[in-house]
């Protein structure tokens, strides 16, 4: 729509695009079928993403960077990590090597909560994968790998441009 499409890589770009915008739309409104469905809010959501993926790759979130994460103040944090570990969504943990360190955990219940609701999401992923070679799997790995990080670059250009809310006065 907003791209030109006068040759073959043009019109293949905006279809990309496209399929691009309607995934994430897609992928949207499933998550919120499911915060729905378990009395979650869009901000609940995107900080059990943050949990689950810092996990993924091994590192724990803290609280501050849960906050950083989701642009939050570090009371709203605060309230959103009580909701959420009440809810039995997530865990607090002290770190083993510093005991002064927060971390969270995505919580069993709450795993498996996501787990039952997400598993026929996943088998209909793996059965796309499998129509796919391995050096196909790696360039839209590489593919969206980079779309990712463009995308994470633009929001925090946006967040760094946007003007600091005018702060309550306190006393």
């Amino acid at each position: 729509m907003y791209r030109r499409r006068d040759t073959h890589r043009e019109r293949l770009v905006a279809e990309i695009t496209n399929n691009l915008r309607r995934y994430a739309a897609d992928a949207q409104q499933v998550g919120h079928a499911f915060a729905n469905l378990h009395g979650l809010n869009p901000t609940d959501l995107q900080a059990l993403i943050a949990v689950m993926d810092a996990e993924l790759l091994g590192e724990p979130i803290t609280p501050g960077r849960l906050g950083e994460h989701l642009n939050l103040s570090s009371g709203s944090v605060t309230a959103l990590i009580d909701r959420l570990e009440r809810a039995g969504h997530i865990r607090r943990d002290r770190d083993t090597v510093d005991r002064r360190k927060v971390l969270l955990h995505y919580a069993d219940q709450g795993a498996a909560l996501a787990m039952e609701f997400f598993q026929p999401l996943g088998a209909r992923t793996d059965t796309v994968m499998q129509r796919f070679d391995d050096d196909e799997l790696e360039i839209v790995h590489r593919f969206m790998a980079e779309m990712g990080e463009s995308l994470r670059d633009h929001r925090d250009a946006i967040r760094a441009a946007r003007p600091e809310p005018p702060r309550r006065p306190t006393g």
